[in-house]
């Protein structure tokens, strides 16, 4: 069972059902000046406080809070799997309940970043281990036998010498009254005692509830009196109301009240874009409500934004000189001395995350207290919006968490929950749910940059690369931020542009400017998209330029194993990882390559027509390789057989949710490449649903895809895994397509090129 709980709500519900055990350490205090790393460096930090986390009650059923929003990436199940295993825990008695938004207490809750099992492996590990202590404790006190004749098993403490058991539910009320010991005191298992980290074997705690239809996403909750909205939202980023219209549609059966949310100029962050909102008492008369307002726009600055203008605009910038991110030796002098040059130009469009539940929520207000429902990434910065557009203190806003039908970076943005905690105000503080219809999710959301990538090399005689110039333009998400944001943020630029691991002594990266003209936001893997789309599909062709094998290329550029400081080669982020702990190593990026090409069988004979693809990024400091079979027939059509793709993320808590994020990678890259684009034309996007906005479905998605995962010690780091699988699979795929056709792809969506054309790029 799964359940919101308030700190108020979680205290006293336990306490009537016997909560007997809370235990709580304090959060380690950084020395002044000492550079923030990892958690450290997010706001609020890391909480391994079990006062916060774990419940015991007297019948000995354990209740474990999750504050990390799930997605379908299992983290209500893999966070409180870790508390559980440290703490010798029955995962059978186990319960786990939802926080709400409330980083003071949870710590960082940013459900992003591919940070959620990195950040907070450890601090689980120390609240179940504190817990299993003071359950010790009192067991031995009980019997009056030394602390070390004692041990924790399966949900009983055991006196080894005598063979006596007691369970946790009769020791916790005498555990709750001991000192918590102190962090640098516990005794955290052995990787080899573990019962459930590492194995695989725990299915989803929520797995039933969703195939069963009871699952509560943010769409799902219904309060009594609960009125219903959707909202006419300005078609043009910036524009605003002119005038309207609501006669007709206050005549809709079911429509209480037309309102009009006011709209936040660009740059608008994470609030509403304003618009006219009709509230009904159900979702379908608001609909019908929308469609009958009149409404005049006033469209604003971004008007004329086109798609194919402004891909020439990018186009234009790329040929020019931009800002310098990274500058080693002289690529100038050795570009005009290379035997020969290679130049190639990538553009990738604007995406939509598109997650199968459109944004939806929630809120009401009762005595000055503002309470939302919502399927959130980020439960802090929705509570920390609503409550500066209401006006209400902090701590008088309650975010109830649900589970997200998908997320992708979209529900990272809580403009939507703002939308209804507004129109529940306008309605005296009732309860108004409201709901973006795919439309309004496809053509009003915070979209993936569009990209031009250029890159340019001078070869020596034997084809090997003496001067590397990439210039990368794009659109940055710091635009949402900041007026003059025209330049790739340090996040951005980290995502495998700057950070280029390649043995080249000539070697540039540059920025040119690009003006922002719609949101732009987080989508899966972020920058790491074009720029692995670029940098992979131009190795493979340096590759044809030299007449080498692509994987032998690409290794050959990687060089020997090496550790590389990221700061050395122009990357301050390092994904806000410690560049000590978070080297960027060559040798594991080379060998999830070889891992990817043994297990593929690359080099192996196809027939005409099919062909194999390699690439490999490093993202989230974690690193991926992919090798795309491709079939392409006559006509052009594409079919994806297989894709390998091997992955080093450091220790696998759960390796069973690892590999399903990866093979959702594998798709979701698939489609990508093969269809999804957004484009604007007079502001307004072109597209509306999925029948325009195409996302992967089975005919394009790949028949058999194998996950390889690198072993590790338990020792070591740990990598992100939402993320990293994306990037590798486009280039790949491109490359697959080449090596099956002599066609080259520079351009995605890839779609219909092979019927339409003939050259050596698109």
């Amino acid at each position: 069972m799964i359940q919101n709980v308030s700190r108020r709500a979680f205290l006293g519900a336990m306490g009537a059902a016997g909560l007997i055990l809370v235990v709580g350490c304090e959060r380690r205090a950084s020395a002044a000046g000492e550079p923030k790393y990892g958690a450290d460096s997010m706001p609020h930090g890391w909480v391994d406080n079990p006062l916060a986390f774990v419940a015991i009650g007297a019948d000995g059923t354990v209740t474990i809070t999750c504050h990390r929003s799930e997605m379908g990436q299992g983290v209500r199940t893999s966070l409180p799997m870790v508390l559980a295993d440290e703490l010798e825990a029955d995962w059978r008695r186990v319960r786990v309940r939802q926080a709400t938004g409330d980083e003071e207490r949870f710590g960082n809750q940013d459900t992003d970043g591919s940070r959620s099992m990195r950040h907070f492996f450890a601090p689980m590990r120390r609240c179940g281990a504190a817990a299993r202590n003071m359950l010790e404790q009192a067991a031995a006190a009980s019997w009056g036998v030394p602390l070390g004749e004692v041990e924790a098993v399966n949900h009983e403490v055991i006196h080894r010498p005598t063979k006596r058991r007691i369970g946790y539910g009769e020791l916790a009320a005498a555990a709750s009254r001991l000192p918590v010991p102190a962090r640098d005191a516990l005794r955290l298992k052995n990787p080899s005692q573990f019962r459930y980290i590492g194995k695989g074997e725990i299915g989803l705690v929520d797995g039933p509830d969703i195939v069963t239809g009871r699952a509560q996403y943010g769409i799902d909750p219904v309060l009594e009196g609960m009125m219903f909205a959707v909202v006419a939202r300005p078609p043009v980023y910036g524009g605003k109301v002119a005038s309207y219209d609501a006669a007709a549609a206050l005549k809709v059966p079911g429509v209480v009240q037309v309102v009009e949310i006011p709209g936040t100029p660009p740059p608008s962050e994470f609030q509403p874009l304003g618009g006219i909102a009709v509230i009904a008492r159900n979702t379908w008369a608001a609909i019908q409500g929308r469609q009958a307002l009149k409404i005049t726009w006033q469209d604003g600055p971004n008007a004329a934004y086109d798609s194919t203008a402004y891909r020439a605009t990018l186009e234009q910038a790329a040929r020019a000189p931009g800002e310098v991110v990274r500058n080693q030796g002289d690529v100038a002098a050795a570009m005009s001395s290379a035997a020969r040059r290679v130049e190639a130009e990538y553009y990738i469009p604007h995406m939509a995350q598109a997650p199968m539940e459109p944004p939806a929520a929630t809120a009401r207000i009762v005595d000055g207290r503002c309470e939302v429902w919502t399927a959130t990434q980020a439960p802090q910065a929705t509570r920390d919006r609503v409550s500066k557009r209401l006006g209400l203190p902090f701590d008088r806003v309650t975010v109830n968490v649900t589970l997200l039908g998908g997320g992708f970076g979209r529900k990272s943005k809580p403009d939507y929950v703002v939308e209804a905690a507004l129109l529940s105000r306008a309605m005296n503080g009732a309860p108004v749910k409201v709901t973006w219809t795919r439309e309004d999710d496809v053509q009003h959301g915070y979209y993936h940059t569009v990209s031009v990538e250029r890159l340019e090399a001078g070869l020596d005689a034997a084809g090997k690369p003496v001067a590397w110039l990439h210039r990368s333009v794009a659109p940055s998400i710091a635009s949402i931020f900041g007026p003059d944001s025209q330049h790739e943020a340090p996040f951005e630029r980290g995502m495998g542009l700057a950070n280029v691991p390649f043995l080249i002594p000539n070697l540039r990266v540059e920025n040119p400017a690009a003006q922002a003209h719609t949101r732009i936001g987080w989508y899966r893997s972020v920058s790491n998209i074009p720029h692995a789309f670029a940098i992979q599909s131009f190795v493979a062709e340096l590759a044809a330029a030299a007449g080498r094998d692509p994987k032998d290329y690409l290794l050959e550029l990687l060089g020997p194993a090496r550790r590389i400081d990221p700061r050395t080669i122009s990357d301050s982020w390092n994904y806000t990882e410690s560049p000590v702990l978070y080297p960027l190593d060559t040798g594991r990026l080379r060998r999830v390559i070889e891992t990817a090409a043994q297990q593929a069988g690359w080099g192996r004979k196809l027939p005409a027509g099919q062909g194999l693809g390699i690439a490999a990024h490093y993202s989230f400091v974690t690193y991926v390789a992919a090798v795309v079979e491709v079939v392409v027939n006559g006509k052009g059509e594409i079919a994806i057989p297989r894709i390998d793709v091997a992955l080093d993320c450091g220790p696998q808590v759960n390796p069973d949710r690892v590999r399903s994020q990866i093979e959702g990678a594998c798709v979701m890259g698939a489609g990508n490449a093969l269809v999804s684009e957004i484009t604007f034309k007079a502001g307004r996007v072109e597209q509306s649903n999925f029948h325009d906005y195409q996302v992967a479905r089975i005919n394009v998605a790949p028949r058999d895809i194998r996950v390889h995962l690198i072993a590790s010690s338990f020792d070591a780091p740990l990598g992100g895994v939402g993320e990293p699988g994306v990037p590798p699979i486009a280039p790949a795929l491109c490359n697959a397509i080449f090596a099956a056709t002599g066609k080259r792809i520079r351009r995605l969506p890839i779609r219909d090129q092979l019927a339409a054309s003939s050259g050596s790029g698109a």
